[in-house]
């Protein structure tokens, strides 16, 4: 599929530089690496030759790029419903379910999120993973926005990568945490469990700050802010700090009841079978229009249940002066 060309001059203050650098200054709503791979095809043109990434511009000359989109998905649409939070016609906020996968890959070629929003749209196989821009884990639920445009994709992979996205989550860890703070350890694959993640001294840097919302017994629901976004950065962050999340498989460990649980505690805890981990806002520019949109993935059902729960718990051990 082909646009409109798009066309602008080369300023006379950018002679002696590099074609590809100019062109994405020129272009913005478009990535550099996709301005490059135009160039490369031809489809980008000075004064109606073609040219090479690294070819020199001297001012002056008319840039004409032939905007070409091509699928980029080729996953088949199914009628998956999806909860939608936002919309417009450059981006989609949705409120993920827990159990929905994001990405088809292996075990799960269909079901996933990719399917439901090219039935939503067709139009999003011309982008890359159907324009989502960042991932919730499988059995994390919560908020996620996906664009709808190659301008939109554009922008928001930039304030993701500039750390401008504020993304606010909720936790119920175990332990009685006393206060908040922040985790800043880097984060990479673990070295003998390819599945995990984990806390490494050679890995990509990874900040989490989290703060009290709620203390219990022996948990705490704590919400957290991600700095950046890193795969299983909070599970893998609670587990470093001796706190892991609830119900996590991977990072959770055995079990651990509270001495004199109530039977509703003990039912809930051992009847939560993911992480306890719910993305609840999200805040980012709106790709055209600039402004702030936040929006915000009511607590699920099942995580309401667990903190009413924990809750409960706690107000009778305190009525029985046990806490």
């Amino acid at each position: 599929m082909t646009d409109a060309p798009l066309q602008a001059v080369v300023p006379d203050s950018s002679a002696g530089r590099r074609l590809d650098a100019v062109v994405a200054e020129l272009f913005p709503d478009y990535s550099r690496s996709r301005l490059t791979a135009w160039i490369k095809s031809g489809h980008v043109r000075i004064d109606g030759r073609e040219v090479r990434p690294r070819d020199p511009v001297r001012g002056g000359e008319l840039v004409t790029v032939n905007v070409v989109l091509e699928v980029q998905t080729h996953s088949a649409p199914e009628d998956i419903a999806l909860d939608v939070l936002y919309e417009d016609e450059h981006v989609i906020v949705i409120d993920k379910p827990a159990g929905l996968v994001v990405h088809p890959g292996a075990g799960n070629p269909v079901g996933t999120l990719v399917n439901a929003l090219l039935h939503r749209d067709p139009s999003l196989e011309m982008l890359p993973r159907a324009g989502i821009v960042h991932r919730l884990d499988k059995e994390t639920s919560g908020v996620m926005v996906v664009a709808r445009t190659l301008t939109a994709h554009t922008a928001l992979v930039e304030q993701l990568s500039a750390r401008q996205v504020h993304r606010q989550y909720l936790a119920v860890v175990v332990g009685a945490l006393v206060s908040g703070g922040t985790a800043n350890a880097p984060i990479d694959r673990h070295p003998r469990d390819r599945i995990r993640m984990a806390v490494r001294d050679d890995g990509r840097d990874a900040v989490t700050h989290y703060r009290l919302r709620e203390r219990f017994r022996a948990h705490t629901l704590l919400e957290c802010r991600l700095e950046t976004g890193r795969t299983h950065q909070i599970r893998v962050h609670m587990q470093h700090l001796k706190h892991p999340i609830v119900g996590d498989p991977l990072y959770g460990g055995p079990l651990k009841l509270p001495r004199g649980a109530t039977a509703e505690l003990v039912d809930a805890l051992r009847g939560f079978r993911r992480q306890a981990l719910h993305a609840e806002t999200l805040e980012f520019v709106h790709p055209v229009s600039g402004e702030p949109v936040r929006c915000t993935a009511p607590v699920p059902a099942d995580m309401q249940s667990l903190v009413g729960a924990l809750r409960a718990d706690h107000r009778a051990a305190v009525a029985d002066g046990r806490a």
